[in-house]
């Protein structure tokens, strides 16, 4: 015993305490005592188990910054305010982006350029398709044959020059020629410009759905907790932000197409 004191004695201090704890303890422990849990193996396994799903946590928590998804189930606050119609509308904005996107933001020469061609005749309004026949003649130059309907082609040629694709018709007969200019690179720009215009509306849209709902959603404050307001807040919120992401993937997708 005398040779493993004069070797703990010529430790340091710090080193010297540890191993003494270590004997101790050794010394200390009952023979007939099982060793420690995760010498169990299906205890070792749940520990490890437990550590992966906290540190799984503290990585997810990380990587949203704290801001957690939330999801309410609609029918439960169906009394407060109505999710999927709101959510109907959000996505009802998104569609009328779509829309201006085909109407307003279009390079493509094809007949199908002047679809939404809207002709105002002393009967109403009418998509131009449904008053002529539009053909392509060539990548420069698209017919419209006005025969069937021959008193609507002045409304016709108006219509044309006021859809905003910055095209200069001209009467043939019961024929409207329409010239297609080339697309120039400025004109693709602008076109670009257009389209984020657009897309800025339909975010202001947006907007006015959500503050609709979130004043609706306030009206209940008298009947339900502060704290249920809150996570319906929110998920609106959640919903607006996804919409909005939406929204930016369309402009991006757009831009990509005319400026390449």
């Amino acid at each position: 015993m005398a040779g493993p004191l004069r070797w703990l004695q010529k430790m340091p201090p710090l080193l010297r305490y540890s191993a003494l704890g270590v004997v101790r303890s050794s010394q200390q422990a009952p023979q007939n005592v099982r060793g420690p849990v995760l010498n169990d193996c299906s205890q070792s396994r749940a520990w490890q188990m437990l550590q992966a799903r906290h540190l799984a946590a503290k990585k997810a928590k990380v990587k949203g910054k704290g801001q957690a998804r939330v999801n309410i189930n609609a029918a439960l606050v169906e009394d407060i305010i109505d999710l999927e119609d709101v959510n109907e509308e959000m996505q009802a904005v998104v569609e009328a982006l779509k829309e201006d996107f085909g109407k307003n933001v279009n390079i493509r020469t094809s007949p199908g350029a002047l679809d939404h061609v809207i002709v105002t005749t002393k009967d109403g309004k009418f998509p131009l398709n449904q008053l002529g026949q539009v053909s392509l003649k060539s990548p420069q130059l698209i017919l419209v044959n006005m025969s069937n309907f021959p008193e609507s082609a002045a409304a016709a040629i108006k219509g044309i020059r006021e859809s905003g694709m910055d095209l200069n018709p001209e009467a043939d007969g019961p024929i409207i020629r329409v010239p297609i200019p080339k697309v120039t690179r400025e004109h693709r720009e602008k076109l670009a410009t257009l389209a984020k215009q657009l897309t800025n509306k339909a975010k202001e849209s947006l907007r006015r759905v959500r503050v609709k709902a979130v004043n609706q959603t306030k009206k209940a404050k008298s009947t339900v907790s502060e704290d249920t307001i809150r996570l319906i807040e929110k998920q609106i919120q959640q919903m607006t932000d996804d919409t909005s992401a939406e929204m930016d993937k369309l402009l991006a997708a757009k831009t990509k197409e005319l400026l390449g």
